[in-house]
């Protein structure tokens, strides 16, 4: 009899390996732009936020908030497409390394 309750104790054992049983899981994920410096060098606003003359025109996207996009050059330095824009008809280099702008991708 012995012999049985042991078996059943080894059994039960065995089948409670697990050091712990996972009864909830909370995630948490870090994210960061791909973006060497966050402010626009033109008009010195972050380049996630519109920039100022967009704010100051009140220009909308569809979804109600304000649309300016960014552009990023070869150089990996991006700016507010409305600021580049308006830098490049003067001097067509990037305003931070001064090497010929070349757009590499617009996005916000």
């Amino acid at each position: 009899m012995a012999d049985e309750n042991d078996n059943e104790r080894m059994d039960d054992n065995q089948k409670s390996d697990k050091m712990f049983t996972l009864k909830k899981w909370n995630a948490v994920a870090m994210w960061s732009w791909d973006v060497e410096c966050d402010t626009c060098a033109i008009c010195r606003v972050q380049v996630m936020d519109a920039c100022l003359r967009c704010q100051a025109e009140s220009k909308k996207d569809s979804y109600g908030k304000q649309d300016c996009v960014v552009v990023w050059g070869e150089c990996n330095h991006s700016f507010h497409y409305c600021c580049m824009s308006l830098w490049v008809k003067q001097n067509n280099r990037c305003p931070l390394c001064q090497q010929e702008w070349s757009i590499q991708r617009m996005g916000k």
